[in-house]
């Protein structure tokens, strides 16, 4: 089986770029959805994280409030990097496992898995090709603040958090620019699908 990771910044358009290759027939798994399944109520990320920042990070439903810790770690690199350090190592043993089942399933088939932060955490390694998604910075700020109702300042503060989009393009096998929007995303993953399936 193929395994491809498949990454960028926030708010380039990963997500649109995962449906499209989902429909195009590709095994497909949402790092931001396992982010969250590793820090469900009662799991094992869930206690390391409330020991770390401590219960008043939880809603009352005793979910974590993911802006709240968003706020929190985007403001202290020492806190993110506690934060990537429980949640990295339970999410690739997720990937892996899911990647194993796929496997079972189709031998011949392709996987991508998506993850914001795979070069950053040494991810990347693991698979056969790499696709990076990326847009014009200008775009990615205004999406980053429609989206997620952020001013300009926390926006800038969560996109320069990140790994810059020129360095992770170096990591590509593949790119997907989505500054022109959906149409031309889908058109250009359509090709790189086509090719992948020649590998």
């Amino acid at each position: 089986m193929l395994k491809i990771g498949l990454t960028g910044s926030i708010a380039v358009g990963k997500s649109y770029v995962c449906e499209v290759l989902r429909e195009l027939g590709a095994f497909v798994l949402d790092a931001d959805r396992t982010a969250r399944e590793v820090v469900a109520p009662g799991t094992l990320g869930w206690q390391l994280i409330i020991e770390s920042f401590g219960s008043n990070i939880l809603l009352p439903n005793n979910e974590i409030d993911r802006p709240e810790l968003g706020a929190i770690v985007f403001a202290d690199e020492t806190k993110r990097q506690l934060l990537n350090s429980i949640v990295h190592p339970l999410v690739i043993e997720t990937q892996n496992d899911w990647l194993r089942q796929r496997a079972a399933e189709n031998a011949g088939g392709i996987a991508v898995i998506d993850a914001a932060l795979m070069i950053e955490s040494g991810g990347y390694r693991r698979f056969d090709k790499m696709i990076v998604v990326w847009c014009a910075a200008a775009i990615q700020l205004q999406r980053l603040m429609e989206r997620n109702n952020l001013s300009e300042t926390e926006a800038l503060k969560r996109i320069n958090a990140q790994m810059p989009q020129e360095e992770k393009k170096r990591y590509a096998d593949y790119t997907i620019d989505t500054s022109e929007g959906f149409d031309a995303a889908r058109r250009q993953t359509i090709v790189i699908f086509e090719q992948l399936k020649l590998l």
